[in-house]
């Protein structure tokens, strides 16, 4: 594979500004699309058998219409309709599933983001719009944030992977079924405004959404278009602490009584405060010709954008920062009280002091501020054009589709300041900070800030308190800039046939070929200037070398009272930091962060639906074989930087069955078994690797990772009761082998042997196939409603209920040998959701809670594996119809203000602390 793209500016501008003319979306699979219309009425069957969902009743009705695509499925799915999602504040497509059975969310900065599907890895979870599989801007970890709810018709999850599924789906697909202009029968229009206010530092929030659809009867068959646009806009702040957690090597004083080693202590303690402005917008466009009923063509196109504005102020003391000085004697501590700090130590980790992990004092130590602003970007670009045709018994199915995702993770600049540095010279130390810390609260992480003194023998002591950061001696330490741009673009094409035979009673066969090339580049340009350099320029220019050169007069305005006090700096002014900057620096390629990797996959498949009397049996099988070619930039010692490419391929099959037994009319058994692989994602396949010849080690992309394999089976029993109505019971398995891990081993190749030097046996840092795992859980569900119950029309039977429950266990064995949980595994996942509607009025509450999960494998310098703690979240929203088409609406977000809380090791070591505030939004519904 030969490489000729250039990393300069121009080159990363064509990227950021190359979007090719949109042409279209559309899917393979079947679509379940709820007709609506804008007349209210109450729900009715049309000519086809589809439920219209026409608005009386929008809670009932979409439910019924949601069971009904469910009930009918030949594989185990959930389903949300398009009315479901907009009943409560789902602003996308995370928050909107994340109340069907199963779904656990990570969120960021309080928004729903990542979908953890039965306690499964994120990159387990595939995404889809109307059946074309999707990659999502950051790779194979889909990102649901930038998928605005307003573009959705429906939503589907499907559990049970079925062989027209892309191999790489183990726990489950997302499928996004967008708006057809034959969903509706005639000219429409629905529109939505509406705005709001967040409660932490009183900013606003702002939604709108649009959709026009026409269509017509002409000489050449029925045409049909549909437009849809929305946007949506958050101001917001942050309240936050942070603390990073280690085991210092260099505390050798015995254990108290009661206390369990080793001890943990906290190494930096920071606060980070955003301001940041959030936006979805998204545009679609859809063109249909149906020239008979055996016909159908369509051209369609769907662009979304999540962006992310951010302004960061932030302040760390860096508490570790003599950690070479911690006295190392394993001798108890003398027993005449507490000790003061032994001379030119900072009292770090040394619990002679007094000091514990939990309360201290720190002397004389680092205490830096940098400030930051980010313009981060995801986007995706998604275009189909295709056609279901039908020939007699047989059916043809194609698709031909382009998208492109591109992930901007561009910082127009981070400025950082520091104390003056540490010395024994007679004045180190003495112009830094002296912090008492208390962090018995896992919630309130508590700091006081005080000058050092020093006596002549070199013993720190606490002087006088200080209330802000600038008080304190500082100056620039650095300037930078980074223009960062991801690019995935992605060809699918699609062919399926279908035909339906006698064989075995009644049988469908469905076999079909797809080929999908993706390509995603990671380019990154950087500027650096010292302050060494850049200082004497500020000085001149009257701005100064200090931080006071860049606050503003916008005064804190979240609520945590962090131990001083906060001034947030000004943008403008950080601005004019950065135009001096770029005068005396220029960026530059980042060539060790470049990657190119492409992914070439040929998949047939084949399989049937045998139906019986009592139900039916879906089986078959996928192949797929993949080809990744992987390029990037490596330095070899004495050998400069050359670029890499390594090639490898593999052939996976993919069997599965799926048994549903119709036990009674209203009651359904579903015994499936599946399999599927999980890829690597594509920064692990780079072969970016950095080689040290000194000590024989690589660290970098694995090209040879071995993708995750799963086998499962899903067994689960639902009840249809009376129209809307809904009970289920299920149990499902996942057994995993290749389980893959961060770890350290032997790099096995000769592909980095230069000039006689055999590099196949240096130690690799990367990411590798650990052992083998397993998930296995039980789920539950209920949704009903009194109306269906009793027979007047009581203002008693508007009640109704939708809840579920999910348990989730795991286990998977590190490439050591030990027994971890699999990343996103919550015990316990459950929603409640009881509402009222009636008499054109409804009202509903969402509680949502999953229990604690592991987020990431750690070790001694994290203090531990690192947890997200339990996430409890209550929302709210009421609608009244004032007219057949006209409703106001008010929705409440985040009552509970929880907030988002990770730890190291064990709940009582707070790593992350951050709250968002509760948000209030109102507006109208227009439908003609």
């Amino acid at each position: 594979m030969t490489h000729d793209k250039g990393c300069g500016p121009a080159a990363v501008a064509r990227m950021r500004c190359a979007m090719l003319a949109g042409i279209a979306l559309a899917a393979l699979t079947p679509t379940l699309a709820v007709a609506q219309d804008a007349a209210p009425a109450e729900p009715v069957v049309d000519e086809g058998g589809d439920i219209i969902v026409r608005g009386s009743r929008p809670i009932a009705e979409s439910e019924i219409a949601a069971l009904r695509a469910q009930r009918e499925s030949d594989s185990l799915v959930s389903v949300l309709a398009s009315d479901s999602i907009g009943r409560l504040p789902d602003q996308n497509i995370a928050q909107a599933v994340s109340r069907l059975p199963g779904i656990g969310v990570q969120r960021d900065q309080g928004q729903a983001r990542y979908i953890n599907l039965r306690g499964s890895p994120l990159n387990w979870t595939t995404l889809s719009f109307d059946g074309i599989f999707v990659v999502s801007p950051e790779g194979r970890d889909a990102r649901f944030d930038s998928i605005p709810s307003a573009l959705a018709s429906q939503v589907v999850v499907q559990k049970a992977v079925t062989p027209d599924l892309n191999g790489e789906t183990i726990a489950g697909n997302v499928n996004i079924v967008t708006r057809s202009p034959f969903d509706y029968r005639g000219f429409h229009v629905a529109g939505k405004a509406g705005m709001g206010r967040v409660e932490l530092g009183g900013r606003g929030e702002y939604e709108a959404s649009l959709v026009l659809s026409n269509r017509w009867e002409t000489s050449i068959g029925d045409i049909g278009v549909l437009v849809s646009g929305s946007y949506y806009q958050r101001d917001m702040v942050t309240d936050n602490f942070e603390i990073d957690w280690e085991v210092v090597t260099r505390d050798n004083r015995p254990l108290a009584a009661g206390e369990s080693g080793p001890r943990v202590w906290a190494r930096e303690i920071e606060n980070k405060f955003y301001r940041l402005t959030r936006k979805n917008y998204s545009g679609s466009a859809r063109v249909e010709w149906q020239p008979d009923s055996q016909n159908k063509l369509f051209l369609s196109s769907v662009y979304t954008v999540f962006a992310d504005k951010e302004l960061r102020d932030n302040y760390r003391i860096d508490a570790d920062d003599q950690e070479g000085r911690v006295p190392n004697s394993a001798a108890p501590c003398p027993t005449t009280g507490i000790q003061s700090p032994a001379p030119f130590t900072t009292g770090y980790a040394d619990v002679c002091t007094g000091n514990t992990p939990l309360v201290g004092t720190v002397y004389g130590v680092d205490f830096d501020a940098r400030f930051r602003k980010t313009d981060y970007s995801q986007s995706v670009f998604t275009n189909t054009l295709g056609g279901d045709h039908e020939f007699g018994n047989w059916t043809v199915k194609w698709r031909g589709n382009f998208t492109r995702s591109e992930d901007d993770r561009s910082q127009p600049y981070l400025l950082t300041y520091q104390s003056p540095g540490y010395g024994t010279d007679g004045v180190g130390g003495v112009n830094r900070v002296t912090a008492d810390y208390d962090f018995r609260n896992p919630n309130n992480s508590q700091v006081r800030l005080f000058r050092t003194l020093r006596s002549s023998t070199g013993v720190f002591s606490r002087g006088a308190a200080v209330q802000a950061y600038q008080d304190f001696p500082n100056s620039l330490s650095s300037a930078t800039s980074l223009i960062a741009l991801d690019v995935t673009d992605a060809y699918t094409g699609k062919l399926e046939f279908g035909v339906n035979t006698s064989l075995f009673g009644d049988t469908t066969f469905r076999f079909g070929g797809q080929y999908d090339n993706r390509t995603k580049e990671s380019n990154e340009l950087n500027l650096t200037v010292s302050g060494n350099v850049l200082n004497p320029v500020l000085v001149s220019a009257g701005i100064g070398s200090g931080v006071g050169g860049i606050l503003g007069d916008d005064p804190f305005k979240g609520k945590i009272r962090p131990g001083y006090t906060i001034t947030h700096f000004s943008d403008d002014k950080a601005s004019e930091v950065l135009a001096r900057a770029l005068r005396l620096g220029t960026f530059a390629p980042a060539q060790s962060n470049f990657y190119n990797v492409s992914e070439e996959i040929w998949a047939g498949y084949a399989m049937g639906t045998t139906r019986f009397d009592w139900g039916n049996v879906v089986y078959g099988a996928r192949i797929e074989h993949i080809q990744n070619d992987g390029s990037a930039f490596v330095t070899l010692p004495g050998q400069g930087t050359n670029l890499v490419t390594i090639g490898t391929s593999q052939t996976l099959v993919f069997p599965s069955a799926h048994i549903n037994w119709n036990a009674r009319d209203d009651m359904k058994v579903r015994l499936s078994f599946n399999t599927g692989a999980a890829r690597a994602d594509y920064d692990v396949l780079r072969p970016n690797f950095t080689v040290n010849d000194a000590n024989e080690t690589i660290s970098g992309g694995n090209p040879f990772a071995e993708p995750e394999k799963a086998m499962g089976a899903d067994l689960y029993w639902e009840w249809y009761i009376r129209q809307g109505g809904f009970v289920s019971l299920g149990v499902f398995y996942k057994d995993v082998r290749d389980v893959l891990f961060d770890d350290s081993r032997v790099f096995g190749s000769d592909a980095l042997n230069t000039a006689g030097v055999n590099r196949s046996q240096y130690l690799l840092n990367t990411v590798v196939n650990g052992g083998d795992g397993y998930i296995y859980g039980a789920e539950a569900a209920i949704a009903l409603q009194l109306g269906n119950f009793i027979e007047s029309d009581s203002w008693i039977g508007g009640f109704g209920i939708q809840a579920n429950i999910t348990y989730n266990k795991s286990q998977a064995t590190t490439p050591d040998g030990d027994k971890v949980r699999f990343p996103g595994t919550s015990k316990w996942v459950y929603n409640v959701g009881p509402y009222y509607e009636k008499y054109g009025f409804s009202a509903r509450l969402s509680y949502q809670r999953r229990t604690a999960w592991l987020s990431e494998i750690g070790g001694d310098d994290t203090g531990g594996d690192i947890y997200w703690a339990t996430d409890d979240e209550l929302d709210a929203s009421a609608r009244y119809s004032v007219t057949p088409n006209f409703e106001v609406y008010f929705d409440a977000a985040n009552l509970l203000n929880g907030p988002g809380r990770r730890f190291a090791g064990v709940s009582q070591r707070t790593l992350e602390h951050e709250t968002f505030g509760r948000r209030y939004t109102a507006g109208i519904r227009l439908t003609f």
